[in-house]
């Protein structure tokens, strides 16, 4: 009987993983901004419209089971969140000091009382979102790849970005964005500075933190676990914890590839995790610093994998999920 049973299932079509269940489909909005929509409904949107900030950056971020993962200030007031550092948008990539330009910070981060610093805004450059070089959905993917120009406050590109992002869905049901930065450089030669507030970046939802006291938790791929995490390189970060009564992760893999690997992990108690391969002394505590020179003609990849599962990081396998991505 029960052999019977899954045959009429799998003919039915109901057996069936996530992954093979999952329909990705892209939304071009008037806005600008490009959703990825996971059958019908939004897992991610890439954001070039906002003039409130100097970056592009994805949000929200739908996980497993339609929570939202990553914390929604500044775009959107949420009772309960913490409200520090505006110029931690979800996820978000920024340079401290790349020709002298800070796309880390921004003009809400230099404010107050109403009061703009003109002095920092001064060495404030922007992320300008230019062409779409790719957008597809087929199934249980999507690609998207874009490119953005750094600019000064007079409007002189310094550096250029192409981003591209992979999306699919694991048969966990993970949800997963591969991310790939490169940098080219477009003139004679720019300093990178390794500052510390530099990378690829993850801001959790608030409850996940490991400082709001509800059980949130830090992990890396050596077992370091919270603020001893801090400064250490891994090939993986986990931040897991409560998320709208449910007990979610999110996990950042730095690919072998990737610029500098193992990076350098700087991760905070309060919610925000970065991949900063530059600061290897101002982060990593090393003796030799990570500041380079760009040069025209020159590339600097970063590679990671970020995924949103449900549970912590061994109900999420995500040391077996590094080894897949590694290889």
């Amino acid at each position: 009987m029960f052999k019977q049973l899954l045959l009429v299932l799998i003919a039915t079509g109901a057996l069936i993983s996530n992954a093979d269940a999952a329909g990705f489909s892209i939304k071009h909005e008037e806005s600008g901004d490009i959703a990825i929509l996971i059958d019908g409904e939004l897992f991610t949107r890439y954001v070039t419209s906002d003039k409130e900030t100097n970056k592009c950056y994805f949000w929200p971020v739908i996980g497993p089971g339609g929570v939202k993962m990553t914390r929604a200030f500044p775009m959107k007031d949420v009772r309960g969140e913490k409200q520090d550092h505006p110029h931690h948008r979800s996820v978000c990539f920024g340079l401290q000091s790349a020709a002298g330009f800070n796309t880390w910070h921004e003009r809400l981060t230099f404010t107050r009382n109403g009061k703009v610093d003109a002095a920092k805004m001064a060495k404030t450059g922007r992320q300008i979102h230019s062409r779409i070089i790719e957008a597809k959905a087929s199934g249980n993917s999507a690609s998207l790849v874009v490119e953005c120009n750094n600019l000064t406050p007079d409007n002189k590109i310094y550096m250029r970005q192409t981003r591209s992002v992979k999306f699919h869905v694991a048969d966990n049901g993970s949800r997963i964005m591969d991310i790939e930065i490169t940098m080219h450089g477009v003139q004679d030669s720019i300093k990178v500075l390794g500052k510390k507030d530099s990378g690829l970046s993850v801001r959790v939802a608030h409850s996940m933190c490991v400082d709001a006291g509800q059980g949130g938790r830090i992990v890396n791929s050596k077992g370091d676990i919270d603020g001893k995490a801090w400064g250490k390189r891994a090939a993986w970060v986990d931040f897991n914890g409560p998320v709208e009564g449910k007990k979610m992760g999110i996990a950042m893999l730095n690919h072998p590839d990737s610029f500098h690997h193992p990076t350098p992990w700087h991760v905070r108690k309060y919610g925000l995790f970065t991949a900063n391969p530059f600061a290897l002394k101002e982060v990593a505590g090393e003796k030799e610093r990570g500041a380079f020179d760009l040069a025209k003609g020159d590339t600097v990849t970063l590679k990671h994998r970020i995924i949103f599962h449900a549970g912590d990081e061994k109900e999420a396998n995500i040391a077996e999920a590094w080894k897949a991505y590694s290889e």
